[in-house]
């Protein structure tokens, strides 16, 4: 492929930076305090939506910007040069909920939710994952009870990002209980504030709450929110997955903290220590890799119209650099650097510390380490299950 962007691709690429910089305000790191954090990420959707940016990759007819998946990695990687806000929406609303209802929902839907999504008037959570069906998403046992007025719900769903802030969840449930595995799922759109519902927040091991348990007793969801087919919402599922590994730019954050660690090692007096420039040497390489596979990834979706088994390579690639990264940091600054926000000992009040230990979860998270080597032993190599 050629690595050089069209000249088109350039002048989006100028464009996006101009805007960038004179909108954003200043601002070192993200706040720590949840609910602050929550309302700069809406506020900065709102922002991207009024400036015409939102929905990069979403076709024109459902008020996007009807841009191929270059220009959406192109948009995240200058995001995340200018230190952009984190968006709540930006990763499940925008990047799950949006494309599967494109592809997968009624036109009702897609008028009813796609524009508030857009301008980040509903907040999106993810309801997939139980305690006994994570990474084997086929054993999802919630009930889905499907009745004349709509599908009862009752069951259990865990490590739910940001389900406190949400104002809508997409849900996956077992509707027929005399099916087995993939089948007798199905899709629903569910409400958070439907009668029924009970959230747990979950204290990670940052000290920080972004997970959560979420009960459902007796929540009825209309038949007018199950997307796709009751019973067959696998399809469905399949599709929200397919674009949760499809588009990501990791590249340019983990840039950033590579960059990081070199001034680290320059300004502690390490840059001349042999094995502290291999590490660092080692880090920049691989780096420039992750950046190389995620663009071979969003060329493949560009050419194909589809996601494929690319965005689990790139999946595996970045989340363990990730703590590569994270380790050599630790290297480099030594035991100070282990301490948390508080202590007068802390290295730059405990970031590093918080960044280490949220880094851990990198390899779970978007389907383990373990299942993207079976996908991509299976889909890439044509090796057997």
């Amino acid at each position: 492929m050629d690595f050089q962007l069209s000249p088109e691709e350039a002048d989006f690429r100028a464009r996006l930076r101009g805007w960038l910089e004179a909108t954003l305000p200043l601002r070192d790191r993200p706040p720590r305090d949840a609910a602050e954090r929550v309302a700069l990420s809406r506020q900065w959707q709102r922002k991207l939506f009024e400036g015409g940016w939102a929905g990069v990759s979403w076709p024109l007819t459902y008020g996007g910007m009807g841009a191929d998946t270059i220009h959406q990695l192109i948009f995240n990687e200058e995001c995340t040069r200018a230190g952009a806000p984190d968006s709540l929406n930006l990763s499940v609303a925008l990047g799950l909920v949006g494309p599967t209802l494109i592809h997968c929902g009624t036109e009702a839907q897609r008028e009813r939710f796609l524009p508030r999504i857009l301008c980040a008037d509903h907040i999106w959570c993810q309801g997939f994952s139980e305690p006994n069906a994570g990474s084997d998403l086929a054993a999802v046992n919630m009930r889905g009870d499907v009745r004349a007025g709509g599908i009862v719900v009752n069951g259990q769903k865990i490590w739910t990002s940001f389900a406190q802030h949400s104002d809508w969840c997409i849900l996956v449930v077992r509707s027929n209980q005399n099916l087995a595995r993939h089948k007798g799922l199905t899709f629903l759109l569910v409400d958070m504030k439907s009668v029924g519902i009970t959230i747990r927040p979950l204290v990670e091991i940052t000290g920080e709450a972004w997970f959560n348990e979420v009960f459902f007793d007796d929540v009825l969801v209309p038949l007018d929110n199950v997307v796709g087919e009751i019973d067959r919402g696998w399809d469905v599922v399949m599709t929200t997955l397919m674009h949760e590994r499809g588009g990501a730019a990791p590249h340019a954050r983990l840039r950033q903290e590579q960059r990081r660690i070199e001034e680290l090692a320059c300004d502690r007096g390490r840059s001349s220590d042999p094995t502290v420039r291999q590490c660092l040497a080692q880090l920049a390489t691989e780096v420039k890799i992750a950046e190389l596979t995620a663009y071979r990834n969003a060329s493949a979706i560009v050419r194909t119209g589809q996601p494929g088994p690319e965005g689990s390579m790139l999946k595996l690639l970045w989340s363990e650099l990730e703590q590569r990264i994270m380790d050599a940091a630790f290297a480099v600054l030594g035991e100070s650097a282990v301490l948390l926000g508080g202590d007068p000992r802390a290295e730059a009040d405990g970031v590093w510390a918080h960044d280490l230990l949220w880094t851990r979860a990198a390899s779970i998270y978007a389907g383990t380490s373990e299942i993207q080597r079976n996908i991509i032993a299976q889909r890439v190599l044509g090796l057997p299950r």
